[in-house]
């Protein structure tokens, strides 16, 4: 199934995912066939779950004992760069090629 150069780049978006070249192409039509199978599943009358646990209507959380006292300085010594005592995460976005640019990796594919 080919990926349009539209789908893609909105994926690209979404996800902030690079898919330049041929290989990430490919691998995200791989995922796309891999996923088509599930509509092949015959779920005529099964009863969708809340849980993978069918025999527990209720899932309960344990009970949280704090046993240390305040860490945040140590953890803190671990981040590469800090902010008013918050970790600092890389930039998020990549920089997107042009739509002629991604057509010319979708032909090849």
């Amino acid at each position: 199934q080919k990926v349009s150069v539209e789908v893609l780049e909105h994926l690209e978006q979404l996800a902030l995912v690079d898919f330049r070249d041929l290989e990430g192409v490919e691998r995200l039509q791989k995922a796309i066939q891999f996923a088509d199978q599930l509509h092949e599943v015959n779920t005529d009358g099964v009863e969708p779950m809340d849980s993978v646990l069918e025999d527990r209507w209720c899932l309960y959380l344990r009970e949280d004992d704090v046993t240390e006292g305040s860490c945040t300085k140590e953890l803190l010594e671990n981040a590469r760069e800090t902010v008013e005592e918050y970790f600092v995460a890389p930039p998020g976005n990549i920089p997107l090629v042009k739509l002629e640019e991604q057509k010319t990796y979708l032909q090849g594919s």
